[in-house]
């Protein structure tokens, strides 16, 4: 059987798979990535060090390709990561670097265009025209699937959604505009308020004050979530309030796309509903047209985390052999 390897690149992690041809993960690793790394290298290194490991658990049996699903704009040639907001990579020739140091074929795309694919050939999005692929992790990702084609625009950056202006004049993004969609609902987003009211020592965030003992710096997004799904009101609060700039978003891609299925990955999401219902509360109350035409669902990533690196090792291994 043929065997494929997936890296998922994120801000804080990397994450790789050992994927069959039917999407299951056979054996798995992880690094986290460098944080802030100005040097690409490092980063690179960490790549190779997941990939040799990989391939040593797959023993005798062939690994035909590796596939790396970066967080950040990659060029049309899918080689090339032109921007990483959440890491040093500026115009970084990732695929022949890392081809340098490992010799199996590889291919680079999109972490959310990956995400999309797997979604689509083996999870939430099978059977579906239409696909618009959102996920919520330190930043927002975005793909566009239109009849099984990855959409991914003239220069290969279509898809950036997390970089759509929703507030004029708004926070600062990583990327140097200001106003951008993930500042207000991304995983960045979620614990930026959270550390606000720890800060101030709100008597609304005794709970979580309490979870990282006084120190804001302690303070994570499955934190939150947890204390969420323990019954806190402020960390559902804050859930409901990312979930409804996540309703905003779709709104206004459901205006310009209309795709049948939004499907919903990345970290963020492991909140589920309390994500996603308000999420869909605003995106109907939002949605151009309301009342009038169809609404696209909105729903969970059924493969969750591990969606980036299947689709990833998916996609390199059709490069190879074709189906």
């Amino acid at each position: 059987m043929d065997l494929s390897i997936g890296i998922d690149i994120g801000g804080t992690k990397v994450a790789g798979g050992l994927v069959d041809v039917d999407g299951n993960v056979v054996a798995r690793a992880r690094r986290d990535t460098p944080h802030r790394s100005t040097r690409p290298k490092v980063v690179e290194d960490t790549i190779v060090d997941t990939v040799e490991e990989l391939r040593e658990a797959a023993g005798e049996a062939p690994v035909v390709a590796v596939g790396i699903g970066a967080a950040g704009f990659v060029a049309a040639d899918r080689a090339t990561v032109v921007f990483a907001p959440h890491l040093s990579w500026r115009h970084e020739p990732l695929r022949d670097a890392l081809a340098r140091r490992i010799d199996v074929p590889l291919f680079v795309d999109n972490d959310a265009n990956a995400a999309a694919w797997a979604e689509w050939r083996f999870g939430a999005a099978e059977d579906e025209s239409t696909v618009v692929m959102i996920t919520l992790g330190t930043g927002i990702g975005g793909a566009i699937l239109i009849e099984g084609e990855v959409i991914r625009g003239r220069y290969g950056i279509a898809g950036e959604f997390g970089h759509m202006q929703v507030v004029p004049a708004g926070h600062r993004c990583e990327c140097g505009n200001r106003g951008c969609w993930e500042q207000y609902a991304s995983g960045n987003a979620l614990v930026r308020e959270a550390r606000t009211l720890v800060v101030a020592q709100s008597p609304m965030a005794t709970d979580l004050i309490d979870r990282v003992s006084g120190d804001p710096a302690n303070l994570t997004g499955p934190l939150v979530t947890e204390a969420a799904r323990e019954g806190d009101q402020t960390s559902i609060e804050l859930l409901a309030d990312v979930g409804s700039w996540l309703g905003v978003g779709i709104a206004n891609i459901a205006a310009a796309i209309d795709p049948g299925l939004f499907v919903i990955g990345g970290g963020v999401s492991a909140a589920g509903e309390l994500l996603l219902g308000p999420a869909r509360d605003t995106y109907r109350r939002q949605l151009t047209g309301r009342g009038y035409r169809p609404e696209a669902r909105v729903v969970a990533a059924r493969l969750g985390n591990e969606a980036g690196l299947i689709g990833a090792a998916d996609l390199a291994r059709r490069e190879v052999v074709g189906s």
